[in-house]
């Protein structure tokens, strides 16, 4: 049986470790896996969960997005992310996202599209954000993925929710740490009272392992139903945002009607950082 090559990026934690890990495992060993990352010294993570799997259906290589000769070589995306008004982010930031979450995924899809084309096999699978279901307009998915549609076999959009992964803990630690300063009061006051102690809520409530991800999460179902219902989006922007913004009381005891549908059994999350033991 010929095995199916499979090419994951940002491999060195979270849902690329997880992913990674659960194709290769499979029994009927249908799968290669190529684990890539920008950097192999963060390797160790990778190599203790990939197991008896290493060196037979998975391998692991240096690969970052940003960097054509790197891509070339392998033939690593690793998220970037902000958090806060756009007024106080720098130009250098934002490029910095673009150039990691858009471009390189560009420069990836120049590199491997050709070869799917002709072969006319392959799927590619974009892991994005629960931002494409709560917000009207996904760059990611409306620019990069569509024409993909048109000319690869297969692809699909896999829009994951608070997962806890250190990129999370991250984006969020540099939420709080934002300087406001440039933001006029009402924008600040509403990012730090509403924002954020909900982006807290809803990651304690509803927050995933990478390996939920790598399976399926049945709390989202009511999410991902109005995003079904409208696919422009905006019934689930109105029901989201009314719900944090203008109906506060109601929003926090609807996380408290889903911890108690999902215990007991479901590990707790908190955006806390980890004392070390």
């Amino acid at each position: 049986m010929t095995q199916k090559v499979v090419l994951i990026t940002g491999c060195s934690s979270g849902i690329g470790l997880a992913l990674a890990v659960r194709i290769a495992s499979d029994e009927r060993k249908r799968f290669m896996v190529y684990a890539t990352m920008r950097n192999l010294s963060r390797g160790r993570n990778l190599v203790e969960a990939a197991g008896r799997t290493l060196g037979r259906t998975l391998e692991i290589k240096q690969l970052d997005v940003c960097d054509e000769t790197s891509i070339k070589g392998c033939s690593v995306t690793r998220a970037w992310g902000l958090m806060g008004p756009i007024e106080c982010q720098s130009m250098e930031e934002m490029k910095a996202v673009m150039d990691t979450n858009f471009f390189g995924l560009v420069r990836l899809m120049k590199e491997v599209l050709p070869d799917m084309k002709r072969r006319k096999r392959g799927h590619v699978v974009v892991i994005s954000s629960v931002m494409g279901i709560q917000g009207k307009q996904q760059l990611l998915s409306s620019s990069c993925v569509a024409p993909l549609v048109l000319t690869v076999p297969g692809v699909s959009v896999i829009e994951q929710a608070r997962c806890e992964t250190e990129f999370e803990r991250k984006v969020y630690d540099e939420g709080v740490k934002t300087d406001l300063s440039k933001a006029d009061e009402v924008t600040a006051d509403m990012f730090t009272n509403v924002y954020l102690k909900n982006f807290k809520e809803i990651f304690e409530t509803l927050g995933q392992t990478p390996e939920d991800i790598a399976e399926t999460n049945a709390l989202y179902t009511p999410v991902t139903s109005l995003k079904y219902a409208d696919p422009s989006g905006e019934l689930s922007v109105d029901t989201f945002y009314g719900a944090a913004f203008e109906h506060d009381a109601v929003f926090n005891a609807s996380h408290g009607v889903l911890r108690l549908l999902s215990w007991p059994g479901r590990q707790s999350f908190t955006l806390d950082k980890k004392t070390p033991a």
